[in-house]
């Protein structure tokens, strides 16, 4: 992918859930240069619900399935409702995520988080 052609997140609110500050840190940097701001990184399921109730307007979120030891599953469900666009950045194979979450996009650990940022915008058109 050229430059020219670099998907953006320019003005647009990305809610991070990762309970690994590693694998957070290198998706906020990503998402960062590719325009966001980036909401979180948080690393807990009741951190997470605090913040999509209190943050105002988010427009996309990368959520980790497993944080210490909770499923993020209500998060999705309260993204869900708001109607805002998600994908799971998860170990998880497929065949471990409930069937009401099949249909969510699903990043496998490891991944690049260069390419997942880039992935992103395309939640918005879906």
């Amino acid at each position: 992918m050229s430059a020219h052609s670099q998907p953006s997140l320019s003005g647009r609110r990305v809610l991070v859930v990762e309970d690994e500050f590693f694998v957070a840190d290198d998706l906020v940097q990503a998402l960062t240069r590719l325009g966001a701001e980036v909401l979180g990184p948080v690393p807990t399921r009741d951190e997470a619900l605090e913040l999509v109730a209190t943050a105002g307007p988010i427009d996309l979120a990368v959520l980790d399935i497993n944080l210490e030891d909770e499923a993020v599953y209500p998060v999705a469900d309260l993204l869900s409702a708001k109607g805002v666009p998600f994908l799971f950045a998860t170990g998880y194979s497929r065949a471990l995520v409930p069937p009401q979450y099949q249909h969510v996009p699903r990043w496998e650990k490891p991944f690049n988080p260069q390419i997942l940022a880039q992935a992103l915008p395309k939640l918005l058109s879906d």
